[in-house]
Formats: structure tokens, C-alpha cells, sequence
């Protein structure tokens, strides 16, 4: 009873304080968070709202909803046939955090590179037998043009997970665009910040009823046949598609050496030509000559290489962006095109962790990647889409102040009298140390929170990771017949739609109308 007491008497400390410290508020809480919000009466003291000459003007926003209009009326649907096809996948990038991504460049106010595209719409993530979908299935729905089951790769709804009956009828299988790029005479490669057999990386070349199969060590005894379709490494490395991608950049190297098999796949893959060219660091990359390079395949961790934030200036392991560069000088020798998977994976794992400033400046690393291949390519000829395989359950609340930091509290109290963050989940394993279990009430989050790149923001349910998020997820598209990606459609139209753009598989395209 006492505690309870006590308890109380703290939160009403508390709520007094708060308002006693803004004397215009007045004594009542409710009018001291009434005053906060309120657009008429003047900011508390101690927040001020950043100051942008002439937004407070009406000629400030007349002028710019203008231009936006001209620009549209100027523009013109790009009808050509598109000789390259780039598809970056920005891991669990949903609304939320491209929204307040803004934030890391500067202001609410800045704009990702791809925010610029002309054409944009949203896709739903849903899966066959799943409201919220996992990295694996919605590969197969956005590479491979069919949804799936959670957990499956490259093969269609019919497969369970982890089933190996079903995985090993090719009758299941379904091949990804990249397979339709190369039928088609073009080159085809992907890049990554995850491991090279990770979920998403995978549904560019990989048939599988289960995602986590990536290396021998994760399948033991489980499907193991004379088939190709063993682990996720070995498909990489021996399957019809895998082993014909021209270029191949990201982690993993775990899952390709010390096998149980016996086999050393990366000691294979130089083997394979003397012209196969294989990196592990910076340096290295960079001296690559790719005009004498057959095939380029770079691992430059053991396992997901590390978060941007973790690496020093100085690091060897070479950025998102660097990579795609890298990947498109080589790319753009192929005289057919090229089709390259471009994945900024590690906003997804930040995100798990509730590690929003992790993910969001993952989410500007990958902005600065597509901003370097729109610079190295041509809208007449190249057509680049940007999406989301799904979301998070990540929020962007609170009535902060213009220019106010994301990371930081929300001007107003909760109702229990202490602050919120601006960012926060609806889950994940933040939980406790935010919440006091024993008392039943929330922590001060301006105690835990820190400005280190790993402090976790708050979660409302304990979990020992994030779940995704349904909600739709936008696609963005600029280059030829990006005008196609407008609108509302289910995210197994994306592959089909680059397909139309390139003239690439069996279905309908621009060079069959």
C-alpha cells in the first residue's frame, strides 16, 4: 500500500515539476501538456523551433507546390527499352524510417537521394500463408515474381518451410529475374551489406524450403542429396544461377570454408579461371582491374559486415556505397546490360535491436549508394527501382519542435508524468530497460537512452527481437517505364514490371506488345 502511495506522490511530483520548471504553463499538468501543443501560444522555455527563412511566408510554399507542379508538367514517360536494370533493397525500410532518416542528413526538411525519383507507389508484403512477411518469402515475391510461404526462397507457395520433398521438385522452383537477365544475354550480380547467402541476397539465385540452411553447419544431416540443392553457400557456388553471377560482394565468408563437406568454395571459385577475381578487403577491391576480371566475388567479413557506425575511417571493409560503384564499373561492360541486386541489409538487424540510430544512419549509408549509381548511370537507358521488402514496427511520434534531434525526448510528459522518446517500438527486447517490472511503471527513458551508436530506444512489448511491420512499403523508380510503378500493387509485380522495362523472362514486355 505504502509503495503505491509513494508511488503516486512521485508522479505528482514529477507532473508539478515539469510545469513549475515553464512558470507560463501554470500549476495544472494537464494545462502545461494542453500548452505544449497548443499552436497559439508561445513555445516553452527551453525548446525553440529551428528557423528556415520564409517558411512563414505564403509565397514560401506557394513557390514550391509550383515548381513541383512545372516539373511534373515537363516530365515525360521514358518508353525505351531499358539496357540495365539496378534494384536496391533497402531491409525492413518502411515509411517510417525513410521519414525520419531525413533527420541524419540534416532536417526533417532534406531529402534521400531517391526521394527525387519521379514515379513511386507501394507494394503489399503480405505473403501466401502470413499477414507479416519475413526477408525470405518477399525475395521470392520481388525477384522472383511469385509469393510464397515464410521462410522459402525461390520456390512457390506448395513449400513449407523446411519441407525437403517439396524444395527438391523443380516443379516448385521458381527462377529469380536475374536467371531472366542472363537467358536474355546480359550479366547479372548483387551486392550486400548482409552476408552474401542472407535471405535477401539468396532470392537472386537460390531454391530453398528453408533460409537459415546457409552453410553445411546449419543443415547437419537434413536434405542432403546428390542435387544441387544443398545449402544456400553451395548453390551460390555450383548452382545454375550462382555460379554464373558476375559479380558477388558482401559478408559470409563463414559458410564457404571449414565446411563439413570438405570443400573450400572460395579456394574453388579462384580456381575456376585465372581471371576470377577474389577480394577481402578495401585495398584490394581498389586494385582490382576489372576490364581482365571474368568474375569478381568480394567477402569482406566472416559473418554481416559491420554497421557503418562501428567502422573507423580507416576501415578496410569497404562501404555500400564503394561496393556499388565498384559493381557498376565492372557491370557496365556487359554490351547486352546487366540486371544487379543492390541490398542495404543491416537497417533490418538495427531495427531487431531497437537500435534506431544504427538504423537510420544505415538508412543514409544506403541513400548515398543510389545517389552514386543514379551519378554513374543514364535515365535513357539504366532503369533504377528502390524498395522495401517490409517494414517495422517503428514509430516517429511526438510533437517535437522543428530542428529538434529525433533521438532525443518529445517536448510533452506521458501521462504518468515523465518523458517519451520521439522514436520508439511497438516491440522487442528493449523492453526491460525501459519498464520496472516489479513497480509496473515506465523508466525515465532520458536515463537510458544514450548518444552511443547502440543505445535502444523503447520498446511496449518484450521480445527477444522486433517483428516486422504490414503495412505497405514504398517502391520509388526512375529510368525507363518507371512510370509502370505508380500506384498501389501486390509486390510480386515488381519483377515483372523490370522485366516489361528490360525485355527480359516469358512473360509480357516491351518487346512483345
Amino acid at each position: 500500500m505504502f509503495r503505491g502511495l509513494n508511488a503516486i506522490l512521485i508522479v505528482i511530483l514529477v507532473l508539478a515539476g515539469s510545469c513549475w520548471s515553464a512558470p507560463e504553463c501554470g500549476p495544472n499538468p494537464e494545462q502545461c501538456r494542453e500548452h505544449r501543443m497548443h499552436p497559439d501560444l508561445p513555445e516553452p522555455k527551453g525548446r525553440t523551433s529551428r528557423v528556415i527563412e520564409g517558411e512563414d511566408t505564403n509565397a514560401y510554399w506557394q513557390d514550391q507546390g509550383k515548381k513541383f507542379v512545372q516539373e511534373k508538367l515537363a516530365s515525360e514517360q521514358n518508353k525505351r527499352q531499358a539496357k540495365n536494370v539496378i534494384m536496391f533493397l533497402g531491409d525492413g525500410m518502411g515509411v517510417t524510417t525513410t521519414s525520419s532518416a531525413r533527420n541524419v542528413l540534416g532536417g526533417e526538411e532534406k531529402s534521400l537521394s531517391f526521394d527525387g525519383f519521379p514515379y513511386s507507389g507501394f507494394s503489399k508484403t503480405y505473403s501466401v500463408n502470413k499477414i507479416v512477411p519475413d526477408s525470405a518469402c518477399t525475395a521470392t515475391a520481388y525477384l522472383c515474381g511469385v509469393k510464397a510461404q515464410q521462410g522459402t526462397i525461390g520456390v512457390n507457395g506448395q513449400v513449407p518451410r523446411s519441407d525437403c520433398n517439396t524444395m527438391m521438385d523443380e516443379n516448385n522452383h521458381v527462377d529469380s529475374i536475374a536467371k531472366w537477365a542472363m537467358d536474355a544475354g546480359k550479366w547479372a550480380g548483387l551486392v550486400t551489406t548482409t552476408r552474401v547467402t542472407h535471405a535477401s541476397p539468396a532470392g537472386v539465385y537460390a531454391h530453398t524450403s528453408e533460409r537459415d540452411w546457409e552453410g553445411t553447419s546449419d543443415m547437419g544431416d537434413r536434405c542432403q542429396s546428390d542435387t544441387v540443392y544443398k545449402d544456400i553457400a553451395y548453390q551460390l557456388s555450383r548452382g545454375k544461377v550462382g555460379s554464373k553471377l558476375r559479380v558477388i560482394m558482401g559478408g559470409g565468408r563463414k559458410h564457404f570454408t571449414g565446411r563439413s563437406d570438405g570443400l573450400d568454395l572460395i579456394e574453388e571459385f579462384k580456381s575456376q579461371s585465372d581471371k576470377n577475381a577474389y577480394v577481402s578487403n578495401l585495398d584490394e577491391l581498389n586494385a582490382v582491374d576489372m576490364t581482365k576480371t571474368d568474375r569478381l566475388m568480394g567477402l569482406f567479413h566472416d559473418d554481416h559486415l559491420k554497421y557503418r557506425l562501428e567502422n573507423s575511417f580507416d576501415s578496410q571493409q569497404p562501404t555500400l556505397e564503394q561496393m556499388t560503384r565498384k559493381a557498376i564499373e565492372y557491370m557496365s561492360q556487359s554490351e547486352n546490360g546487366y540486371f544487379l541486386f543492390i541490398e542495404g541489409g543491416r537497417i533490418d538487424h538495427a531495427h531487431h535491436y531497437n537500435q534506431a540510430r544504427q538504423a537510420l544512419n544505415e538508412t543514409a549509408e544506403f541513400s548515398n549508394a543510389i545517389a552514386a549509381a543514379k551519378e554513374l548511370t543514364s535515365e535513357e537507358d539504366t532503369l533504377i527501382v528502390v524498395t522495401a521488402d517490409h517494414s517495422h514496427v517503428f514509430t516517429y511520434a511526438g510533437y517535437a519542435y522543428r530542428g529538434e534531434d529525433v533521438f532525443g525526448m518529445a517536448p510533452e510528459l506521458g501521462e504518468d508524468g515523465l518523458p517519451y522518446t520521439i522514436l520508439s517500438y511497438s516491440n522487442g527486447p528493449s523492453y526491460s530497460h525501459f519498464y520496472d517490472t516489479n513497480e509496473k511503471l515506465r523508466k525515465d527513458p532520458s536515463t537510458v537512452v544514450k548518444e552511443d551508436r547502440d543505445s535502444e530506444y523503447p520498446s511496449g512489448v518484450p521480445m527477444g527481437n522486433d517483428s516486422h511491420g504490414g503495412d505497405d512499403v514504398p517502391v520509388y523508380a526512375v529510368g525507363p517505364w518507371s512510370h509502370l510503378f505508380t500506384g498501389v500493387y501486390e509486390q510480386n509485380t515488381i519483377p515483372h514490371m523490370m522485366a516489361y522495362a528490360s525485355c527480359v523472362g516469358d512473360g509480357l514486355t516491351m518487346c512483345s506488345t
